[in-house]
């Protein structure tokens, strides 16, 4: 396996498109990493630049410390599993599996001895006959991934496997990814824009937006201390909620109130200076849907604070409820415990957790405090 280091790696198109600013960072011997962000954030490109796939216009890649920007494809002993697995409808699964360790002329008793320890650590050992076609999408996916296990690479790329995928083969598949990387202990980067996908498989994600990271960092610690709005809102599902309004000194404290509305909420005592430095200025005020519960019904332990919205829309999903209630100018989303409720357009008193509260620059979005 391989370490894999990025350094200012910058790619622009001949018509002057920037799919990637500067991208620094690290993969360690043995890390699954996932890229994740929304579409066209330049994800697929990074790992295509990694792969050799994509020239790389500025900036530093190296394979085990080794410069690998001018290496050919072949020789960087990486291996690429695509959205769409494109396996050759005519061979059976053990010809598919066997078919990169044909082109590069191994021994036919080592190439039968790779396919097999592929089959059985994947599950494909009662399908090695069958043709594509004959497979679950699910089987196809994991031949795909079989192609590039067999020939050993230092590192695995992989570029959003599962999007093709229904939801239960997704979860399926996620959990056999991860337990794939327990066994082999490999070097992955995977590519994905679901971050429910991003925050189960990675160790550390790399957050992208137009081209830029934007927050590099363990799953939890994304969740609980986003660096800005964008990362807070990708970050969690359902997305934090936002609303804006302003900072005032009240009573000898701090409260937000919302621009335009009713929204009051006091802030802890003891605010961090960066925050007490925004008093009478514009910010947005973000909170997590299960930060927010029904008052009088099952509470969070920390300090909370009530406030008075208009319930809108109840999606019962079994073990949770997701509660949609407005202001006159805002729509906050709560996740809470199944419990009556009243009937849409009827006042919903909700409890805020103060010591989850998140504020952001209202101008440059950038977390304060």
């Amino acid at each position: 396996m391989a370490e894999v280091r990025l350094e200012e790696v910058r790619k622009v198109y001949g018509n002057g498109h920037v799919a990637v600013h500067g991208a620094t960072f690290s993969v360690d011997e043995g890390e699954l990493v996932v890229l994740v962000g929304p579409s066209g954030c330049g994800k697929s490109t990074l790992l295509r630049m990694i792969a050799g796939l994509e020239r790389i216009t500025a900036g530093q890649l190296f394979l085990d410390g080794q410069r690998a920007n001018d290496v050919p494809p072949r020789d960087r002993d990486v291996a690429m599993v695509f959205q769409h697995h494109a396996l050759y409808p005519h061979m059976t699964v053990a010809d598919n599996l066997a078919f990169g360790l044909k082109l590069r002329r191994y021994p036919k008793a080592e190439q039968r001895v790779r396919v097999r320890r592929a089959a059985e650590v994947l599950g494909l050992l009662d399908v090695l006959d069958r043709k594509p076609q004959q497979l679950s999408g699910g089987q196809q996916q994991r031949v795909a991934l079989g192609r590039a296990l067999v020939r050993k690479p230092r590192v695995f790329l992989l570029d959003e496997p599962l999007s093709n995928l229904d939801a239960r083969l997704r979860v399926q598949m996620r959990t056999e990814i991860a337990r794939l990387h327990r066994r082999l202990g490999a070097t992955m980067l995977y590519v994905t824009h679901d971050q429910v996908e991003a925050m189960t498989l990675g160790r550390r994600l790399v957050v992208l937006r137009d081209g830029r990271i934007q927050q590099i960092d363990a799953p939890l610690a994304l969740y609980h201390h986003p660096v800005n709005r964008f990362v807070a809102a990708f970050i969690g599902s359902p997305a934090m909620n936002f609303v804006e309004g302003r900072l005032v000194r009240e009573g000898g404290g701090l409260c937000f109130r919302e621009a335009g509305g009713p929204l009051a909420v006091p802030v802890p005592p003891g605010p961090p200076a960066g925050l007490v430095a925004y008093t009478d200025r514009a910010v947005v005020l973000g909170i997590r849907p299960e930060d927010l519960a029904v008052a009088g019904g099952p509470q969070r332990a920390g300090p909370t604070a009530e406030a008075t919205l208009t319930l809108d829309v109840v999606e019962p999903l079994g073990n949770e409820v997701l509660v949609y209630a407005r202001t006159p100018r805002q729509q906050l989303i709560a996740r809470v415990p199944p419990q009556p409720l009243p009937a849409p357009g009827e006042p919903l008193h909700l409890a805020l957790a103060l010591d989850r509260l998140h504020f952001f620059d209202a101008e440059t979005e950038e977390a304060i405090g």
